[in-house]
């Protein structure tokens, strides 16, 4: 029973740790778009002193290892998409045609920073 328990934590951990990697990872995609000052891109990758002396002459650099986990992320994780049970035979009917005032962008994205901020949040009481 203990081992069944154990595995069942260490399965948990492993999907929150990822679940939160991802949403990190989303959030700091959408401050890309909305708040770039916030944006923090990907380190670049770090040549070794004999390719940089190779580069610097002329060459090409080597080959990156293609990242690979969700849409080429590199985040990789355990998370199992399933079929769902409504039937997609029927398409949904158009949206209704609506001019929507003009609204700052930073107004927009408060809230789905906010309700990430809260997943996170929530994710980091669990797994503590």
């Amino acid at each position: 029973q203990r081992k069944e328990e154990n595995a069942e934590y260490k399965d948990l951990m492993a999907s929150n740790g990822a679940a939160k990697e991802v949403i990190l990872f989303a959030k700091n995609r959408l401050q890309k778009f909305y708040n770039p000052k916030l944006y923090k891109a990907a380190p670049k990758a770090e040549l070794s002193k004999e390719d940089r002396i190779f580069v610097n002459n002329g060459g090409t650099p080597p080959p990156t290892e293609a990242p690979g986990g969700i849409a080429g992320t590199g985040i990789s994780v355990g998370f199992a998409q399933m079929a769902s049970s409504s039937s997609s035979e029927v398409a949904p009917p158009p949206p209704p045609e609506t001019m929507e005032a003009y609204t700052k962008k930073s107004e927009e994205s408060n809230g789905v920073m906010a309700m990430m901020d809260l997943l996170v949040k929530d994710l980091d009481k669990e797994m503590t």
